[in-house]
Parts: C-alpha cells; structure tokens; sequence
C-alpha cells in the first residue's frame, strides 16, 4: 500500500509541473537572440523628400523652365462661352451707286488698306454724262447768279418789273440746287470735278482694315447693292459672352475677364467688361456680355471660340502652371531647385542640377493654373520647376527602381 501511494505522488507532480509549464509560458513569440528585429516589425514611412540629379545634357533635353508662384484670382469667377466678335462700324461693304465694268483691281484678299485707298476703278459712260451735266451747270449758276445780283440792283431801284426779278430769282434757286445735287453726287460717286469728264470712277475704301473677300474680276458688272470687297478693322475686335441668369447678378461693369487661346500657346489674354445686355438672347436664359480686349497684340480674328472666366471677387491664391504639379502614389508634388545649385543660361560640362521632390496639394484648375499649397518646409525664393517636372519624374522613377535618394 505504501508503495502504491509513492506511485499516485509522482504522477501527481508531473501533472503539476506540466500545468505550471503551460501557465507561465510567453502567449507572443520569443525575439530572436543575437539583436535581430522580429519579423512582424513595422517597416518606417517612406519619406515624400526625394532628390533628382540631371547632368547638363539631361538639364537642356528636359527643357526645364523655372519660375515662382504667380498670384490668381481662381475662386471667385463665372465661367462663361463667347465669342470674339467686331462692331458694325469697324466692318464694311464696299459696293457702287451706279453700274459699270471693272477696269482695274488693285487690291487682293488678307491686303491691309488705308481708308480713302484706291481698291478698283469702275468705267461706265454714266460718268462721263453726270460729269457734263454738272459742269453745265456750274456754267448756268455763274450766268444766273450775276443776271439774278443785277435784276435785284434793277428792283431796289424800281427800274424793272417784279415779274422779271421774280423769275430770274427762281431760275437762279432752281439751278443753285441743281449745282449742289450733281455736286454731291459726283462726290459720293468718286468723280473729279474738272474741265474734262472722266468715265472712271475710284472705288475708295471706306476705313482703314483688311480686305476680307473681293468679289469681282476684271471685265465683271459692278452692280447696285451688290458688295465687291469687305474690308475689318480688327482693331476694336471685342468678346461677347453668354452669362446664365443664375449669374447674372455677379457680373457688373468694369470686371476683369481671362481667356486663353489652346492654339497659341494657352496665352493669357485680359480684357475688361463694358456693357451687360438687358435682354435673353435667341430665346434662351443667357444674357450677353459684352467686353473690350486689353492686349490686342494677339492674333485675333471674328469668330474665334472661347472659354472664359469673368473675375467677380478680389481673392487671388497662389498659383503654378497645371504642368508644374506631378501625381504619384496617390499624391502630388512639383520639384524645386536645391539650394546651391543655381539656374544658369549655359551648362558647362559636367555640371549638376539637384532637384527635390516637394509634396503639394491642388486646388481650383482654370485657364492652364493650379492653385497649390506646400506640404513641407521649402525657401521662401525656392526655384520651382513650371515645365520638365514631368521628365524628372520618370528620371526618378528610373534611378534606384523609383527611390531617387532621399534626405
């Protein structure tokens, strides 16, 4: 029996140790010895900081432009469509007021002329009778006015008779008028007025411009109300743009408007509100918007589309050309010029360029701009990257499998 119960002792204290074994043993597991990180060790943040480096070749390859942060009023805008449009008075019809032959056309299309300019000259033997005509009378109202002063002495004098003086009065009127008439009409028609009648006549341009269309040649009939060239004068070209009523109250006198043209290099051109029309146009709820264009400089024509952007508040940010900011990971950034390492107009060879990657965020896109604001501590005169920003970036990406070096 005594041995029996040395037995059920033992079986119990190994029960025991094993359940004490279980209890006190670690639930994670053990750090391996030697000083090495676990495995489920969480790997550092990747840092936004990454450094570019081109050499002089690569520099001039890219095209890198450098520049700074431009201030935009990018908030407070309506956006608006229009056109670029001519008043009436800067556009004209040349057409005659009595019938001919083209003789000469000394004017062809997209020529500038001069108002006043020769453009043509018309033969008609129309001419040459209402040049006759007019030189007789000018003949007639000489005789008249000197028969008409002496039947007037005559009168004062009582020495003829009121009918006489009468009607040397009204035929002396009559043909003054008649004068004045032919007068005019050879004026309007281009037709000298001397001694020798003519059967040409001028077509002059009206304004100063460029000849749009000519619409004759050279032995055709020049026909009453028929236009032979149109000439622009491209100089008073203003925008008119279609505001919704939902804007409307917005938009006042005296507003700055932007637009760009895409096929001139996204030029930014300005002009400024002048009138705000007080009805809808063709039925529909748009309301024109009529403004002047303040660098005329531009090569402008009637007719060009364009999408602009009427500045109705004061508020302008920060801004950078839209090529200027990269997308990466889900983020964005530009890239700005190490301190040390100044932008030159020559490269000598071997020379580096040192660019770091700057995290950014975008805000309002328009006419070509971005409104940015820095994520991370930069100089205050930081050279920015506004053109090849994208060529850095795939040089990054290239360099070390996309890690650049970091700082």
């Amino acid at each position: 029996m005594k041995k029996q119960n040395i037995i059920y002792g033992s079986i119990a204290a190994v029960v025991i140790a094993v359940i004490l074994y279980f209890a006190l043993r670690p639930s994670g597991p053990v750090a391996p010895t030697g000083g090495e990180e676990t495995a489920t060790e969480e790997a550092p943040a990747e840092s936004a900081i990454k450094e570019v480096e081109l050499n002089a070749a690569q520099y001039n390859a890219a095209g890198v432009a450098m520049g700074t942060f431009t201030q935009k009023n990018l908030s407070d805008v309506v956006n608006a469509n229009g056109y670029t449009r001519l008043p009436p008075q800067n556009q004209a019809d040349i057409s005659v007021h009595m019938p001919g032959i083209v003789q000469t056309i000394k004017v062809i299309e997209g020529e500038f002329v001069k108002k006043g300019e020769v453009m043509a000259t018309i033969e008609s033997p129309e001419f040459a009778k209402l040049q006759e005509a007019y030189l007789t009378s000018k003949s007639n109202l000489e005789f008249l006015t000197l028969e008409y002063k002496r039947q007037t002495t005559l009168d004062e004098e009582n020495v003829n008779s009121k009918k006489v003086y009468q009607r040397t009065k009204s035929d002396y009127e009559i043909e003054k008028a008649r004068y004045h008439s032919l007068q005019k009409q050879l004026a309007i028609l281009n037709l000298g007025s001397s001694i020798d009648a003519s059967s040409t006549m001028l077509v002059v341009a009206p304004i100063s411009g460029y000849v749009t269309t000519v619409n004759i040649k050279i032995g055709s009939n020049a026909e009453v109300g028929k236009p032979l060239f149109t000439v622009v004068d491209n100089s008073k070209l203003h925008v008119d743009l279609l505001v919704y009523e939902k804007d409307l109250q917005k938009v006042k006198p005296g507003q700055n408007i932007r637009f760009v043209l895409t096929n001139q290099d996204n030029t930014e051109i300005t002009g400024k509100v002048f009138n705000v029309s007080k009805a809808f146009e063709n039925e529909t709820k748009s309301v024109a918007v009529h403004a002047d264009i303040n660098n005329k400089g531009q090569a402008l024509i009637p007719g060009m589309y364009v999408n602009a952007l009427i500045d109705v508040g004061i508020k302008s940010v920060p801004a950078l050309p839209v090529d200027a900011v990269v997308r990466a990971d889900g983020r964005e950034f530009i890239f700005v010029l190490e301190e040390g390492h100044k932008e030159k107009a020559g490269h000598e060879e071997g020379k580096t360029f040192h660019f770091q990657r700057i995290e950014v965020k975008s805000g309002t896109a328009q006419l070509g701009y971005v409104q940015v604001t820095i994520l991370q501590r930069t100089s205050g005169n930081a050279k920015i990257v506004l053109k090849g920003a994208y060529y850095l970036q795939s040089h990054l990406l290239k360099s070390d499998g996309g890690g650049g070096h970091e700082h």
